[in-house]
């Protein structure tokens, strides 16, 4: 399970990206991926699927 901190997340568009806590490296989420809503700045942990364009954030939950 990895942990990070919303970066970004559009509820209208129902997207955002999440910023890993240890590699730094941004994640694309959709809302499909969320156990729990989210916005900006909330630490949240998330596991990494394979998507269409590279690694997005799944089972996202707030901590």
């Amino acid at each position: 399970m990895n942990k990070g901190t919303v970066k970004f997340f559009n509820d209208s568009k129902g997207y955002g990206f999440i910023i890993d806590n240890e590699s730094s490296k941004e994640y694309f989420v959709h809302a499909n991926g969320l156990i729990d809503e989210i916005q900006k700045d909330d630490e949240v942990t998330f596991e990494l699927e394979e998507g269409r364009k590279g690694l997005n954030a799944v089972n996202v939950k707030r901590v």
